[in-house]
């Protein structure tokens, strides 16, 4: 039995990179398909709901199955440096992807709005950490700008090697349920996840797509069908940073969902041309409908995802019950990030439904019973 050694190995025919082109992996991929059993019947849906868990990635996110691939062709082509903006889990994957090739990382994160958890990662790393006084969309122009001249390769999603790894998180769904879904759900922040999986499912099924614009080269994939559907493809914003329901960017998102707090997407051409083609839409939650289904997946299915992934699952309830996914439909919701990620939130009233009683066996006893009815 060979050992998985990560997405570039498991696809290398599928990856435009060079053959000797040499892996920079941490065996990322190959994240659960979890079939949620106990959340529909308590929310009253009918229909075969699954999450991709990618927050059990090497750095806790889908991040880093585009890494993998975008620090490999920095290395190939003698980068000795990589560079990002980031909300935290971009910099998290950028940082440990560049330790394991040996290159430095530098990081533009944004004043007072990065969960810890996530900093941290870049700081054990050993990135350098440059905190601007600005918000992403600020630190994604400045680090488009130094690039022109500092001797560093962008690792963000305008990177279309980040893309070419993020899409195989759409193959792995086709392999595992035989076919695609009938509509992919995602939370979306700056819209390369969403193009990316639209570029995997229209692998996977041999077909064109505009989105192929992506694609660092001419690349032939039409070789690769193996199902011939794809999904409606549907992505979901915080109402507080949701420029493709404002129809343009937004000046100063907010939101307790980070990970996805970008008010100018850089995909965002990508984006509509996959909501055109997939004939699926966008929408926008509050914070209160995101964190609420962050508990309730946790409580109710053992799976704890940070905010911004339990998007992708809210919009997808709450389409089901008013009919616009239909009843029966094969949904697949992106949980894109950890929840150990940004405990923060969870914690930000203390530790509520704290049980203290005294060190007695009578009393720990009574305190049981008593939550037992």
């Amino acid at each position: 039995m060979s050992r998985y050694t990560g997405i570039i190995e498991a696809y290398r025919n599928r990856m435009p990179l060079a053959p000797g082109a040499r892996a920079i992996s941490l065996g990322e991929g190959r994240t659960p398909l979890i079939r949620l059993e106990n959340l529909p019947r308590l929310e009253g849906v009918e229909a075969e709901i699954y999450v991709k868990f990618e927050g059990l990635n090497p750095t806790g996110s889908f991040k880093d199955r585009g890494m993998t691939v975008a620090v490999t062709q920095a290395v190939y082509e003698g980068s000795r440096a990589i560079i990002c903006a980031s909300t935290g889990n971009t910099s998290a994957a950028a940082a440990a992807y560049a330790a394991r090739a040996g290159i430095k990382a530098f990081v533009l994160i944004p004043e007072g709005k990065i969960a810890l958890g996530k900093l941290a990662q870049a700081v054990v790393h050993g990135a350098t950490v440059v905190q601007i006084r600005g918000n992403f969309d600020d630190g994604m122009q400045l680090v488009k700008e130094v690039a022109e001249t500092a001797p560093v390769a962008i690792v963000n999603s305008i990177n279309p090697y980040r893309l070419q790894g993020q899409k195989t998180a759409a193959f792995e769904i086709v392999e595992a349920l035989g076919r695609a879904p009938d509509f992919h759900c995602l939370p979306v922040g700056n819209a390369g996840n969403i193009t990316a999986h639209w570029i995997g499912y229209s692998e996977s099924a041999g077909l064109e797509t505009a989105a192929c614009a992506a694609y660092p080269d001419s690349w032939d994939f039409t070789g690769f069908g193996s199902v011939r559907k794809r999904p409606r493809m549907v992505g979901y914003q915080a109402a507080g940073s949701a420029p493709f329901l404002r129809g343009g960017p937004v000046k100063n998102p907010e939101t307790v969902a980070t990970a996805i707090r970008i008010g100018n997407p850089q995909s965002w051409d990508l984006a509509w041309k996959v909501h055109e083609e997939s004939q699926g839409w966008f929408d926008e939650l509050e914070d209160a409908e995101i964190l609420a289904t962050q508990r309730l997946l946790a409580e109710t299915e053992g799976v704890f995802c940070e905010p911004a992934s339990a998007s992708s699952l809210a919009g997808a309830l709450r389409d089901l019950k008013q009919c616009k996914i239909p009843a029966g439909s094969t949904v697949v919701c992106t949980l894109t990030g950890n929840g150990m990620k940004d405990p923060d939130v969870i914690l930000k009233d203390g530790l509520t439904g704290l049980v203290q009683v005294d060190a007695e066996r009578g009393a720990v006893e009574r305190a049981l019973l008593e939550r037992l009815g």
